[in-house]
């Protein structure tokens, strides 16, 4: 018998964009603890098309907590959050559809 590697192909996929590479189209949800009891929630690996100060406006209002964007030199761009907002900002970039289920991986704390 012959093994066939067939690769998916989506024919409809924008030539920008690399297909297939699931990588980098992760969207990482890390906490990290300061002192005491408080934490800080960080949001990587959104696409840049998205106005991440609208997304913060947003998650501040709807989660009771303070946010703001910064530049992180290791991961580029980041959202932080006060608090452990993991599991909230997860259900609201699927409700918004930010992000798919598959495309979603928690890193539980940031070191």
């Amino acid at each position: 018998m012959t093994d066939l590697n067939i690769a998916g192909f989506d024919p409809f996929a924008d030539t920008n964009e690399s297909v297939g590479n699931d990588k980098e189209s992760l969207i990482h949800i890390r906490i990290k603890q300061r002192n005491g009891r408080k934490t800080l929630t960080t949001v990587q690996g959104l696409d840049q098309k998205y106005d991440f100060k609208k997304i913060v406006k947003a998650a501040k209002k709807e989660f009771a907590c303070n946010g703001t964007v910064v530049e992180h030199p290791e991961y580029g761009e980041v959202i932080q959050l006060q608090g452990d907002q993991r599991e909230n900002i997860k259900s609201f970039f699927y409700r918004s559809w930010y992000c798919l289920p598959k495309q979603h991986q928690a890193s539980w704390f940031l070191r």
